[in-house]
């Protein structure tokens, strides 16, 4: 039976997590595949996934959001086959940003103006969908470091936006 990999917490900051990766077995490992996770607004999960090749690890993952809880799993590819998922979870520290106040006007039928208030020098998402489910599950999306963005919809559909 191949064991789960052990993910131990090295450090952590406002932007930042360390992290190591480790197997309690002889089974030769030839890498790692690495999720995280975290929660945007209450709509929307977002995941960055890491390839890590070799035995013994430690990683850091910087561009991460102060006072946000962080889900990481891991498994390891190994000569026998993929382990079992392991999960650990950490908060960064810090306090979290204000949420933007956004504004959409409409430009015409298939153009809004997306603008909204927040710090200078951090990249911001835009979400938008036709339900509450599609802004949950797939939603469109784009990204600026700006502080306004137009984005092309359908014709004749009403939009939830979320920034």
């Amino acid at each position: 039976v191949i064991p789960p990999p052990v993910i131990h917490i090295e450090s952590y900051s406002e932007d930042s997590v360390s992290f190591s990766l480790k197997m309690t077995t002889n089974i030769k490992v030839s890498g790692y595949v690495v999720n995280i996770y975290w929660t945007f607004d209450t709509h929307r999960q977002e995941k960055r996934t890491l390839v890590i090749e070799g035995e013994k690890s430690i990683q850091k993952v910087a561009n991460l959001t102060a006072h946000t809880p962080y889900e990481i799993s891991a498994w390891a590819k190994t000569e026998l086959g993929d382990s079992p998922l392991s999960f650990v979870h950490v908060v960064t520290s810090g306090t979290r940003p204000a949420s933007p106040s956004l504004k959409a006007k409409a430009i015409n039928q298939t153009a809004v103006e997306c603008s909204w208030t927040g710090p200078r020098n951090v990249v911001y998402g835009i979400f938008y969908a036709t339900s509450f489910l599609e802004l949950y599950r797939s939603p469109h999306n784009s990204t600026t470091s700006a502080h306004n963005i137009t984005v092309l919809v359908q014709r004749d559909e009403q939009y939830l936006f979320l920034v």
